[in-house]
């Protein structure tokens, strides 16, 4: 006999408060309204771990306690840290190169100045590899190029906005383009590199809700806008929105960056595929 999910009432952790399938329930709903991230039951283990850690970081005795925190203060810092639980910060320096030489291609045929979105940033490897791309590709970028990089995870745009990365992160980008827009950390830095000033300062970091709009550059078009391996988290009725939302953001014949595993052919007539996971905005 198949024991359903629902006959588990509880998840516990060594030393930390345990979660209930009530507890698991209600950080979905949460997370959903907030973020609109749906949460899989895959999840659990997770969710249990962290939520039960920042419990006990608030010296809460359970959960419920740590998500009625929540919800008695909308506008706490906490809801951050909860928001960062559930997004996933996985990014690199070049990731999915042929992004990157579309981009290339593309901005040599458009009008000036040329406008990205880097609109999930995370710790900044996306926003530096557009504006490393855009810098070799114009001849004068610093007055014809402005790349805004945001997430909702405002730990994540921080670090990105500090720029600096582990020797390991930073092993994608080609040896003269590193020496070229990196510097080699010493003493306390030894094993890490910085991005130079130049690079740092083409790049602006801010804090974006995608769902809520929450900080949305209203009123600006863009060129492009990457929003690659984040909409596959929410669901069709919310992807069907956000495509909407980016339409109006972006000039006629832009380009939209999604993932590989993302397909939204059947869901917009705003974008057309071009093909490899880029949309051109009809």
């Amino acid at each position: 006999m198949t024991q359903s999910i629902e006959s588990f009432t509880s998840f516990s952790l060594p030393g930390l408060p345990a979660m209930t399938a009530a507890d698991f329930e209600r950080a979905a709903r949460l997370i959903k309204s907030k973020a609109g991230l749906v949460l899989g039951n895959h999840k659990e283990d997770m969710t249990a771990r962290n939520l039960g850690l920042s419990a006990k970081r608030l010296n809460l005795a359970r959960i419920s306690d740590y998500l009625d925190h929540l919800e008695r203060q909308p506008e706490s810092d906490e809801w951050d840290r909860f928001i960062s639980i559930f997004t996933i910060n996985h990014t690199a320096f070049y990731r999915e190169q042929h992004h990157f030489d579309i981009l290339a291609k593309f901005v040599k045929e458009r009008n000036k100045p040329i406008s990205v979105w880097s609109s999930t940033c995370s710790t900044g490897e996306e926003a530096y590899s557009i504006a490393i791309t855009l810098h070799e590709t114009m001849a004068a970028p610093e007055s014809s190029v402005h790349i805004l990089a945001t997430d909702i995870d405002a730990d994540a745009v921080k670090r990105a906005e500090q720029g600096v990365f582990n020797l390991d992160r930073v092993q994608p980008v080609p040896q003269h383009l590193l020496k070229k827009y990196f510097r080699r950390g010493t003493g306390r830095f030894e094993g890490k590199a910085k991005v130079k000033p130049p690079l740092q300062q083409a790049v602006e970091f801010g804090i974006v809700n995608l769902v809520s709009a929450e900080g949305w550059p209203h009123g600006q078009q863009f060129d492009a806008i990457f929003c690659r391996n984040t909409m596959i988290y929410f669901d069709k009725p919310t992807q069907t929105k956000l495509l909407a939302r980016f339409a109006k953001s972006m000039k006629p014949g832009g380009l939209l960056f999604v993932g590989h595993s993302e397909n939204f052919s059947q869901m917009t007539s705003d974008f057309k595929l071009q093909g490899q996971t880029v949309y051109v905005r009809v």
